[in-house]
């Protein structure tokens, strides 16, 4: 028997090695590749067999404490803390997705006359709507693509995201956060289904259970005609809608990316004479 809780804590506890949390590494051959269930239940102050029943599935609604107690040690950031939260908290009944992916008309304008590239996905990382210059910058960046599936199953993937291991990993753990604790959705399943077959980066990613929303950062993408282009991330929700995402990207001012994008602008306005 298992849960979505039970799947996190399994999860968790499998990449903390004990001389990470302060245990002795013990003797004889460890069957686990991170800490034993009785480990974690020492470090969070409780019994073996009440985590083993958190483990499988068999506990309604652990008190508070007990989460605190087992997102320290399980070493979990905020973010983290507040994903094992929600997923312990009680089901309450869920209100029918809003499938309405339209872009907002003002937030359509907005993309279509900024000067750098923007664009607009949902919560499957499909490209709901993009710029010419985002368009043209990367081929995950174009309407209709997913850009998961793109960058864990197109061989061109590597060649644009010069950092794909470290790309790929906050890519999943952004649809982690994205999704939530909606883990009935068959949008979901199906596209998770769909990259762990063609993927084993995607299933051993996915298999860790990383959480992490981010709205800033930066991204580093290799244009065959404009070269290396180190671009700031801004990420905003999009409000009133079903978890579509606003996403700008922009060099620093006098920057060798900001030339190489102001070439690729270029390239774009003279597409279009």
């Amino acid at each position: 028997m298992s849960s979505p809780l039970g799947d996190f804590l399994r999860a968790r506890r499998e990449l903390i090695t004990p001389p990470e949390v302060g245990l002795p590494p013990g003797t004889g051959m460890r069957r686990v590749p991170g800490l034993r269930r009785e480990e974690v239940a020492l470090l969070a102050g409780i019994s073996a067999e009440y985590y083993l029943r958190l483990e499988q599935g068999r506990v309604d609604n652990p008190s508070v404490q007990v989460l605190d107690a087992l997102a320290g040690a399980l070493q979990l950031d905020p973010e983290g803390s507040a994903y094992l939260m929600a997923l312990a908290a009680p089901r309450s009944r869920r209100r029918p997705p809003n499938r309405d992916q339209k872009v907002p008309p003002d937030l359509e304008l907005l993309v279509q006359t900024v000067n750098v590239p923007t664009l607009v996905f949902n919560k499957y990382s499909e490209v709901v709507t993009a710029n010419a210059l985002a368009r043209n910058l990367s081929p995950d960046l174009v309407p209709g693509v997913n850009r998961l599936l793109w960058l864990f199953t197109d061989r061109l993937a590597t060649a644009y995201h010069p950092e794909w291991p470290s790309y790929t990993a906050a890519a999943v753990a952004h649809l982690r956060a994205q999704i939530g604790t909606d883990t009935e959705d068959e949008r979901l399943h199906a596209l998770v289904g769909e990259l762990s077959l063609k993927s084993d980066r995607f299933r051993q990613l996915w298999a860790r259970h990383d959480v992490k929303a981010f709205s800033r950062g930066s991204v580093l993408i290799r244009h065959p005609q404009a070269g290396d282009l180190e671009l700031l991330v801004q990420k905003f929700a999009v409000v009133g809608s079903d978890r579509l995402e606003a996403l700008m990207l922009h060099p620093k001012p006098g920057s060798r990316s900001a030339e190489g994008l102001a070439l690729l602008a270029s390239l774009v306005a003279e597409q279009h004479q």
